[in-house]
């Protein structure tokens, strides 16, 4: 399947589902019968999240992919709204996920990484990192919690990376306000992505039955069709979570030997790679085609995200510095999607930047409930939100280098971004990169000299940030590091 069947809607109807949502025509507030109370939870809108693992900012045809193909993703952008300027709000796999599923930046939930914090080679570590949390502490209302509370069946399939149900911690799907979980559990990546997935209790999915050879995307992606067609009659939440294009990169054999015959791209070559990119989008189509197969796409917000930016071991960030883990755009930048024909318009781009944080408050304002007061995030939908807010990212730990690599892909860092301008501090020499990423997006030209007042102005804000937030700073320094010039 290339494609997916598409749901034409009238006008008149997508204002009538947009009037009612918006609670215009107060008399369905006051005592509803039960029949205007069942008409108004039907009017209610289900939401799909499906969250790709490692997927970079150039990874799709939408964005300028010159190899991987990516038909339904694609088609998802031009039937919705695509962020040109999305983030994750974290660097890598687990604080992004800790991000989105609290509302907060890293700071104060405090997974910061994926333990521990003291990565890498210890003599090349200047200062000791601050300690790093692996889970999302029962103490925090979810995102899962929040959508329950205003009567929402919620279903997490996939990868959860924040806890366990099965070790007494409390912290798994199950235990954070989702109704259904299969296969989320701790592990940040299985050991195959053929069955049988795993071989250990670390690496446990819960996915014990299945059949040889079976393709893991492919079983979750069934398992969260089973889900939407069980809860179709209430106004659910899912979130899909793939694995995928994490490592190992393994990927089912036709569509490997279609890529090793295929001409490569200028900047992107990895066939494993490119297969596995193309089974997620046609898993992506299985889904909404799914959804509108079951009448359900009118009134369904689909969000298309990923976790943080395309890993240098896999793919190229050839529009962008850097890869998972730095703190430069490929990194941190993201593909955003998102399809919601009572309130998008087809095909809009949007510029504003947003991060992982304002899922939380987008989503829970949405379906009528009230965001408490202590998100980081905003609102995405919400016209009030200022265009020229700042985003922040802080890691206080190290992350080693790529294939085997004693350079740190990561030190300890702080970020800001505001408008155009994005400043980077560096704990470690507690030196400044400052570029514009309207006229530099590839950050080449480090600005800090040249802008000397902006500059100060930005590391203002962000250390009023970090000490609004109560930041844990790394400044100890480490007695076992070496310096290099010795």
């Amino acid at each position: 399947m290339n494609d997916y069947v598409t749901v034409k809607i009238k006008k008149r109807r997508v204002m009538k589902n947009l009037n009612i949502w918006l609670g215009i025509g107060g008399s369905l507030l006051i005592a509803p019968s039960l029949q205007a109370q069942k008409q108004k939870e039907q009017q209610r809108p289900n939401i799909v999240f499906i969250m790709a693992d490692d997927l970079g900012w150039n990874d799709l045809g939408v964005t300028g992919s010159d190899y991987y193909e990516t038909p339904n993703i694609d088609r998802l952008a031009s039937e919705g709204v695509f962020f040109d300027n999305a983030y994750a709000a974290a660097a890598n796999s687990a604080p992004s996920r800790a991000c989105f599923m609290t509302g907060l930046y890293t700071p104060r939930h405090g997974v910061y990484t994926v333990s521990p914090s003291e990565r890498g080679d210890k003599t090349l570590r200047k200062l000791i990192p601050v300690a790093n949390t692996e889970d999302v502490r029962t103490e925090f209302v979810t995102l899962g919690e929040a959508l329950k509370q205003q009567g929402y069946v919620c279903g997490h399939i996939g990868k959860w990376h924040l806890g366990s149900d099965l070790d007494g911690s409390k912290t798994g799907p199950l235990s954070q306000g989702f109704d259904y979980n299969i296969a989320g559990e701790r592990a940040g990546s299985p050991y195959s992505y053929f069955y049988p997935y795993c071989r250990n209790q670390k690496c446990h999915l819960g996915l014990d039955e299945g059949e040889e050879e079976e393709y893991l995307t492919d079983r979750l992606t069934s398992e969260a069709i089973k889900f939407v067609e069980q809860s179709k009659d209430k106004p659910f939440f899912l979130y899909m979570a793939h694995h995928a294009v994490h490592t190992p990169l393994k990927a089912p054999q036709a569509l490997v030997d279609k890529y090793r015959k295929k001409n490569k791209g200028k900047y992107q070559k990895n066939a494993v790679y490119a297969a596995m990119v193309e089974n997620l989008d046609w898993n992506v189509g299985r889904l909404c085609h799914a959804i509108d197969s079951l009448g359900l796409t009118d009134n369904t917000l689909i969000v298309f995200y990923s976790d943080n930016g395309g890993t240098a071991i896999a793919t190229n960030n050839f529009q962008l510095r850097g890869s998972k883990g730095t703190p430069h755009e490929g990194g941190i930048r993201v593909p955003l999607i998102m399809k919601y024909p009572c309130k998008i318009k087809p095909g809009t781009v949007v510029s504003e930047p947003v991060t992982g944080v304002d899922f939380y408050p987008t989503l829970v304002t949405l379906v009528g409930g009230t965001p408490h007061e202590r998100l980081d995030g905003k609102d995405i939908f919400d016209k009030k939100c200022a265009k020229e807010r700042a985003l922040f990212w802080h890691f206080p730990a190290y992350l080693e280098g790529n294939h085997g690599a004693k350079e740190f892909r990561a030190t300890p860092y702080s970020i800001i971004r505001q408008g155009d301008w994005k400043l980077i501090y560096y704990y470690e020499d507690k030196s400044v990169e400052l570029f514009n990423l309207k006229e530099d997006r590839m950050e080449k030209n480090n600005q800090a000299v040249a802008q000397p007042v902006l500059t100060a102005k930005l590391q203002d804000r962000l250390m009023r940030w970090l000490d609004e937030t109560h930041a844990g700073i790394p400044t100890e320094l480490n007695p076992a590091y070496i310096p290099s010039d010795k």
